[in-house]
């Protein structure tokens, strides 16, 4: 293919500790190694893009770079047997938009390994609505199913209600059968949260619990957790007899102080929801229950859509903890 000109979302070190994010014009040849040229139609702004933006060289370790963890669109060059120009493919997770030219670009260029066709019953654009947040979410209600927690065994709390996982994740669970509990801190979102599936809103003080008890009332037959922290020891504690926490988040800290007796006493399992590096059997089949099974109507309610140019305001409000809900960002607007 011909070295064509495209626009690219890119994050430069001016100075130590000192970024400036802008859209620059890139050629085709500057992108990073791979087997699969892909021109971007849409991408979604996720928490680790913007700390990538950001100058977050624990996410991103070299700069100038482009973020943007999901990207969905159609083959332009493909090396591979496995994926034909025009074909429709996404692409989430792996090494893209860490130290991999991301999806904030009109083209990105990854190993043939990384993609995954299009899932049929789904567009370019709702692939990115679900995109990383959407495959965490479903991965973590399938760990509950696989681990028994069936919707007749009680209600799902699902914290950090408002962010783009754990809104997809609401939906996802209420159309899977699930009672849903949402907890928040922000009250003024009750109302949509209902509206996406949530039987309960309770404020987020509500489930953290500071005190030292080693077991707390059993309210919960599983848990989807974003905040970590204290939270994530509260809520473990407060879990019902062979129940299960999913724990994908770390908002309000990395550290966890509980105890055995959780474990020990009411068989309670922690699973950690890792989303990057899953093998392609597995991202196939996840990704055909998005797209069947737990793909639910509403979900274009709860998207804000953006171009490049209006993504740096996004990025700002999500460092900000001010996000609610999902951004897309497309390619041709």
């Amino acid at each position: 293919m011909e070295n064509i000109s495209f626009k690219a979302f890119v994050t430069k070190e001016l100075e130590a500790n000192k970024f400036e994010r802008s859209i620059e014009t890139r050629q085709i040849n500057d992108l990073s190694v791979g087997d699969v040229l892909i021109e971007v139609f849409f991408s979604a702004l996720n928490y680790k893009d913007a700390l990538s933006a950001r100058g977050h060289k624990g996410i991103s370790k070299n700069y100038p770079h482009t973020p943007g963890i999901d990207a969905s669109g159609i083959v332009a060059e493909s090396n591979s047997p496995d994926f034909k120009i025009g074909q429709e493919v996404l692409v989430t997770g792996y090494d893209l938009g860490m130290n991999t030219d991301g999806g904030f670009a009109e083209y990105i260029r990854v190993p043939a390994s990384w993609v995954v066709p299009l899932p049929e019953n789904m567009s370019l654009r709702e692939a990115m609505i679900w995109g990383t947040s959407g495959f965490t979410a479903a991965i973590s209600i399938n760990e509950l199913q696989r681990h028994d927690v069936s919707p007749d065994k009680g209600s799902i709390l699902v914290t950090g209600a408002t962010g783009g996982v754990s809104t997809l994740a609401i939906g996802m669970l209420k159309k899977a059968g699930y009672t849903v509990v949402a907890s928040t801190g922000k009250s003024d979102q009750k109302e949509m949260l209902i509206k996406l599936g949530a039987d309960e809103v309770i404020d987020r003080a509500d489930v953290d619990d500071h005190s030292e008890r080693p077991l707390l009332r059993g309210r919960w037959a599983g848990v989807l957790d974003s905040i970590g922290g204290s939270t994530l020891s509260s809520v473990i504690r407060s879990t019902q007899l062979h129940g299960a926490v999913c724990c994908f988040g770390n908002v309000a800290g990395d550290a966890l102080a509980t105890s055995v007796y959780p474990f020990l006493l009411r068989g309670i399992t922690l699973i950690g929801i890792d989303s990057a590096e899953k093998e392609m059997d597995y991202r196939l089949n996840i990704w055909k229950r998005i797209s069947e099974e737990w793909k639910f109507d509403n979900i274009n309610d709860y998207v804000k859509e953006v171009d490049l140019e209006g993504l740096n305001n996004e990025i700002d409000i999500m460092l900000e903890g001010g996000q609610v809900g999902k951004v897309i960002v497309n390619l041709k607007k």
